[in-house]
């Protein structure tokens, strides 16, 4: 059976894998089949000897089961499977909750400022808070306060959809946002090759629980 390319990258990971074909040390093993039927317990030169007569390899899934456990398949495929696994594994955890903070008085260059920063956290996948903070006796209008929550969340409307409702807690008006999946994200503010600096002064990441 011809073999695909997969990716030169996980070409590197082949050695440093699971054990294949004649690489597999023990004397027996569980053998599952390709479209994972179990095959049962057999010698270990047998058992390779049936997934190359497949057009396959013997691979061990399992090494320190008694007897170890091995799967016939396609070698190349499942070392391409695990890499993008593992990638998108790592995407996943280094995202990262950004905060941007809000006054009830800010002006528009501030307050396009920030909400530009926010939209391009949420282009790269971040989950977004926002806060506006009430100092002294603006508490007497916290209206103008949600209004400004409201005005920026809907300039996010394109990257990002609401968690949940607008709170004020204490002194603060917080909101959550998640990013749209990438295929549906509308920019109104950046460009995705946009390399303004991630860093200010009122932003800060979170880890995400």
């Amino acid at each position: 059976m011809a073999r695909q390319p997969y990716s030169r990258n996980y070409r590197r990971d082949f050695n440093r894998g699971p054990r294949k074909n004649e690489r597999i040390r023990s004397r027996e093993v569980r053998v599952i089949g390709p479209t994972g039927d179990q095959i049962g317990v057999m010698a270990t030169d047998k058992a390779v000897a049936l997934a190359k007569k497949a057009g396959y390899d013997l691979v061990e899934i399992a090494a320190n089961a008694t007897p170890p456990v091995c799967r016939i398949l396609d070698f190349g495929k499942y070392m391409y499977e695990q890499s993008k696994k593992q990638k998108d594994s790592k995407q996943s955890s280094a995202s990262r909750l950004k905060e941007t903070k809000f006054r009830v008085s800010i002006d528009k260059h501030d307050y396009d400022f920030k909400v530009r920063r926010a939209e391009k956290f949420a282009m790269r996948g971040h989950k977004l808070k926002l806060t506006l903070m009430f100092r002294g006796r603006e508490m007497e209008h916290t209206e103008l306060g949600f209004e400004t929550i409201r005005r920026a969340i809907a300039d996010l409307g394109g990257v990002a959809h609401l968690d949940s409702e607008p709170r004020l807690v204490g002194r603060n008006i917080t909101v959550t946002l998640s990013p749209l999946p990438a295929n549906k994200r509308r920019p109104r503010f950046v460009e995705d090759d946009d390399d303004e600096d991630d860093e200010g002064e009122d932003e800060h990441d979170e880890d995400e629980h």
